[in-house]
């Protein structure tokens, strides 16, 4: 590998495209990378969900699935590979860091067996960010692919303290993890109030209660509405729902099913969620597990307080008693007073804000990402 000059690099990022957390952080750093002057290459099967501005030090390269006839399901690993040893090789990347272990690091490894065929040294360096852990990690038939892509990498990051220890626990590892943190950038999330917005939701009596993910099963987003029923029996409130997932038909069943319907609004996926939590006074997080829980981190950056439950990273996020509260997972009566105590407290929820966004800071762009300049720096200079 050769570095630029001025430790400039070419980097190649494989992520998810899609509404959730690791393709946030993923697209973010990429963006982030870019405006520091080094090349970006996002890798994957369509163009990452946060990517809507241009620069040209940023390029997408898709990774085409064809239909063939001969396999029942389709190849997709083989087809990330086949692009990464091309990308590698006409764009002359001087690293790739992917995103997941599978399929995105096992692909991201043959690639690099394929190109040390052919006299070049790719770097790899894998982020975990969870559900390659916590969910595909339960599944024995995936243990040793995991195993090997960590172990292989050249370079293995993860997301929280949380994660790096179930990883640990659940693999025999034998590479270090270094732990680097999920960031925001603070400059997203300087929106002077709107008022005018807020009162597009609710009136002035009201508070506004916000939750925010891919409605899956492990978001437990029915227990979101259980415990807005609870607190709106004692705090006049409104409850946004923004996201979309394979939960949504039955969260809005349940929303008849509780009469709350006229008090709940589904507002869909959407980009950049600054503006709306920039107006909310509370973030329902209840979810089974979070290896980190990137949008508690982009709420309190809003100066939004969050009630959440105790898993995983969480509490290397929200802080107990300062930033918001935990909860044990499937307390929903817990929650319910734990938000009502904080919204029916004028001076306590203008606290809670002030710290919330106080911590949040620590977890700012310009301090996370030298972290990950000081990988590649450490690499290039290992392969040089």
């Amino acid at each position: 590998m050769i570095a630029l000059k001025q430790n400039r690099y070419k980097i190649g990022i494989v992520c998810y495209p899609t509404y959730g957390g690791s393709g946030v952080v993923a697209t973010e750093l990429g963006m982030a990378l870019a405006s520091k002057n080094h090349e970006v290459h996002f890798i994957s099967y369509s163009q990452p969900f946060r990517l809507d501005v241009f620069s040209d030090k940023i390029n997408f390269h898709e990774v085409s699935v064809p239909d063939y006839p001969l396999f029942e399901y389709i190849p997709y690993e083989h087809n990330l590979t086949a692009k990464l040893v091309d990308v590698v090789l006409h764009e002359k990347l001087n690293l790739l860091h992917v995103h997941y272990a599978i399929p995105h690091a096992s692909a991201a490894l043959s690639a690099k067996q394929i190109l040390a065929a052919q006299g070049i040294h790719i770097p790899v360096i894998t982020t975990l960010h969870g559900t390659d852990i916590t969910l595909l990690g339960k599944d024995k038939s995936f243990k040793s692919v995991i195993e090997f892509a960590i172990n292989n990498s050249d370079v293995v990051t993860a997301v929280s303290q949380s994660l790096k220890k179930e990883t640990l626990d659940s693999f025999n590892i034998k590479k270090e993890i270094q732990v680097v943190p999920n960031f925001i950038d603070s400059n997203l999330y300087k929106y002077e109030k709107d008022e005018s917005l807020r009162r597009s939701f609710v009136s002035k009596e009201e508070k506004l209660i916000i939750h925010i993910s891919n409605f899956r099963k492990v978001k437990r987003v029915q227990d979101v509405l259980k415990v807005f029923a609870k607190i709106r029996e004692e705090t006049p409130s409104k409850l946004l729902l923004i996201g979309d997932g394979p939960e949504r038909f039955e969260m809005e069943q349940l929303c008849r099913n509780l009469d709350l319907c006229e008090s709940i609004r589904f507002i869909g996926k959407l980009k950049a969620v600054e503006k709306i939590l920039s107006v909310s006074d509370l973030f329902l997080l209840p979810s089974a597990t979070e290896s980190f829980g990137l949008v508690a981190l982009e709420a309190m950056a809003s100066s939004v307080p969050v009630i959440s439950s105790n898993t995983g990273g969480l509490p290397e996020v929200n802080i107990e008693g300062k930033t918001g509260f935990l909860l044990d997972v499937k307390d929903i009566n817990g929650m319910a007073e734990k938000a009502i105590e904080l919204l029916s407290d004028e001076n306590k929820l203008k606290e809670f804000k002030k710290c919330a966004y106080k911590h949040a800071m620590q977890f700012d762009l310009p301090n996370i990402l030298p972290m990950y300049e000081k990988i590649y720096e450490d690499l290039s200079s290992k392969v040089q």
